[in-house]
């Protein structure tokens, strides 16, 4: 998940010539698979309920229209489980560290980090892999179950309280787009809202973790002061 949480990167790989592998070569790596397969039921386990991974989801389409003026955003309170007030007590904003990006190549890179499918609550998109400002609810969301998304001393409160929302981009390398930004306030301002989130618990990943997410070019005054009128 480059620089937002889980802080890590999936693993590069580079190619080499084949060699023919011994009996007990083989038999070796065969006991690491296996072991690698129990440690990743065991954390799938512990990231939002039963063995297995999930993918499943809704999309709430992009916002053309000016900010308030027909948003369907609202729908995202629309969840298969009864709204969890109580849970959640804050929002983190990550961004994927990545210029492409949608909510399969995420869940694809969670997936190999031995996680129970994406790990975030929402994915926004920059027009690269998925629709500029298109907004993907996950079925953690849906599902009101915890992410698996923060890193740092605090990362099991904020993955089992907080709310996790994903800017597809990279803010080390660019900026993010205006559609995007526009989904971002509403979508928080909306969470908070209704969740009774204070502004100071709606956190970047980088307030809470030793991580550069969502990156120097995320517009944060910009971004607290659209959220605090929206509120």
């Amino acid at each position: 998940m480059t620089n937002s949480a889980p802080n890590q990167q999936a693993g590069t790989t580079t190619s080499a010539v084949a060699l023919p592998l011994s009996r007990r070569t083989r038999t070796v790596w065969a006991a690491l698979a296996v072991a690698m397969s129990v440690v990743g039921l065991g954390l799938g386990a512990l990231q939002g309920g039963g063995v297995g991974s999930r993918s499943d989801g809704m999309t709430v389409v992009p916002l053309i229209a000016t900010p308030g003026a027909g948003s369907n955003i609202e729908s995202v309170l629309r969840t298969r489980a009864e709204l969890d007030g109580g849970r959640w007590q804050g929002i983190v904003i990550h961004a994927s560290g990545s210029r492409h990006g949608s909510p399969e190549t995420l869940e694809a890179e969670h997936r190999a980090m031995n996680l129970r499918g994406l790990g975030y609550h929402f994915v926004i998109g920059n027009g690269r892999g998925m629709d500029d400002g298109e907004v993907h609810v996950g079925w953690r969301w849906l599902d009101q179950l915890p992410g698996a998304h923060a890193a740092g001393d605090d990362a099991a409160w904020y993955n089992h309280h907080a709310v996790a929302i994903c800017v597809v981009g990279d803010g080390d390398r660019g900026s993010f787009t205006e559609a995007q930004m526009r989904r971002l306030v509403q979508l928080s301002a909306l969470l908070a809202r209704e969740l009774g989130i204070p502004e100071d618990r709606v956190v970047l990943h980088s307030d809470i973790a030793p991580v550069q997410s969502p990156g120097r070019a995320f517009p944060v005054a910009a971004f607290r002061e659209q959220l605090a009128n929206l509120r």
